[in-house]
């Protein structure tokens, strides 16, 4: 750790600036209700529209899309991570998955009613690169921080990622608002918002990939022998691992259910104020805007609190917040002002709950196994749900109802409160199993 500079860690954080504008723009902002809408023209009186003979709500196609990308990392991540274990390629895999994700978005610019199904693979093809990028984000934290310093950079990691993301959102509601000066129309300027979020993806990747050097040289006794089954076995021996590692399955688990419940929340609250609360769109941008620089202060500030008492503790109190958050929304929002409360809870909480959360994983897993042990964790990161996602569409679907589809979320931050309050991570990090 003596040899990591600050340049590497500068390097590191300026990932999560770069690919933050893909969640804050696309995946939180303007696809849910920009692929909503288009999809609602191309729908039946009933709302609904034929893909490949299956009948589809057009309010749940984006949470459909969503659930498919994320089915996908979880068949092929953890592959995808056990070899980049094997091979030292985590850093290699990071940027290109990364640029990979970043042309796929760019390519969203020519969404429109005629594109859908093209359309929307590009956005599995840009969500499961994103997945993928974020394995080795995540994997690397353990190459430049120690174990004392990882609720830190973390939360330096988190706060400049809401910071880039912010900064994104903030040029897109400019031309959102300014549209006409543009000569432009409203699904123009949501479509330009696509392809700069794709660019500064791009861009910023590159200038991190020049500053991020950590070495990532092939581990010498393993050079030359690759192989399938080699992968399967190293993968398998993880799982075996994982199993006698009581404290890290269970915290795994429990992430798995409340971050689902917290990037579904982030992922329809666009669409639930645009189509539930009929909130315009500007407005909407403005408010997610707001969230994004208060959450870079929610992440410092938690990572603050993790110090006083524990982030077990700081991250209970998080998931008691969310499952507040949930029902509020489902039993009494219904207004621009409660709309805005609302988004201002959830900014104190979110980049705290998940700062915490990837640090504290970090410290319960063996080295040298970090990509494959993140492999897993991603099945539920940032922007990356799909439990969560498939039930709000299906219960959209059934219902037509945005808030009895919000209302079942509060499953997934009840089960990760109970499983979290129940685990002693002191323990843990000294390597004890229980």
């Amino acid at each position: 750790m003596q040899k990591i500079t600050s340049r590497i860690r500068i390097g590191w954080y300026l990932y999560d600036w770069a690919n933050s504008a893909f969640v804050t723009t696309v995946v939180t902002t303007f696809l849910g209700p920009y692929l909503t809408a288009i999809a609602k023209n191309a729908a039946d009186s009933k709302g609904f529209f034929s893909v490949f003979g299956i009948p589809i709500y057009s309010g749940s196609l984006f949470t459909y899309l969503v659930s498919i990308s994320v089915i996908l990392q979880a068949i092929f991540l953890p592959f995808l991570g056990s070899f980049a274990d094997l091979y030292r390629l985590k850093r290699r895999f990071l940027y290109l998955f990364a640029f990979v994700g970043s042309f796929a978005t760019i390519l969203l610019f020519w969404l429109a009613s005629d594109t859908i199904l093209i359309g929307s693979l590009l956005f599995v093809v840009a969500n499961l690169s994103f997945g993928a990028s974020v394995v080795m984000y995540n994997a690397l934290l353990n190459d430049i921080a120690a174990e004392n310093e990882r609720d830190k950079i973390s939360s330096i990691g988190w706060a400049i990622g809401y910071l880039g993301g912010g900064l994104l959102l903030g040029l897109n509601l400019l031309i959102l608002l300014f549209k006409d000066r543009f000569g432009i129309d409203e699904a123009t300027a949501v479509r330009i918002s696509f392809a700069m979020a794709g660019i500064w993806w791009a861009l910023f990747s590159y200038i991190s990939m020049i500053n991020f050097k950590v070495p990532t040289k092939l581990i010498a006794s393993n050079k030359g022998t690759y192989s399938f089954y080699g992968v399967i076995q190293k993968l398998g021996t993880t799982f075996k691992g994982l199993s006698k590692n009581r404290v890290a399955l269970i915290f795994l688990i429990a992430y798995l259910f409340y971050n689902d419940g917290i990037q579904t929340v982030i992922v329809v609250s666009a669409q639930f104020g645009k189509h539930e609360l009929g909130i315009e769109m500007q407005l909407i941008l403005q408010v997610i805007l707001l969230v994004q620089f208060l959450a870079f202060a929610g992440a410092l500030l938690f990572g603050k609190v993790a110090q006083l008492v524990s982030n077990r503790w700081a991250i209970v109190v998080s998931l008691g917040v969310w499952c507040v958050i949930v029902f509020y929304a489902y039993l009494f929002l219904d207004s621009v002002n409660g709309f805005i409360f609302l988004s201002i809870l959830i900014a104190i909480v979110l980049g705290g709950t998940q700062a915490l959360s990837r640090s504290l994983f970090s410290l319960l897993i063996p080295r040298d196994n970090e990509a494959e042990y993140f492999s897993l964790y991603e099945i539920s990161e940032k922007g990356t749900s799909w439990i969560g996602p498939a039930l709000f569409g299906l219960v959209l679907q059934f219902t037509q109802s945005y808030r009895f589809g919000i209302l079942s979320l509060i499953l997934f931050f009840v089960v990760g409160l109970i499983l979290v309050s129940s685990l002693n991570f002191k323990r843990a990090k000294k390597k004890e199993v229980l």
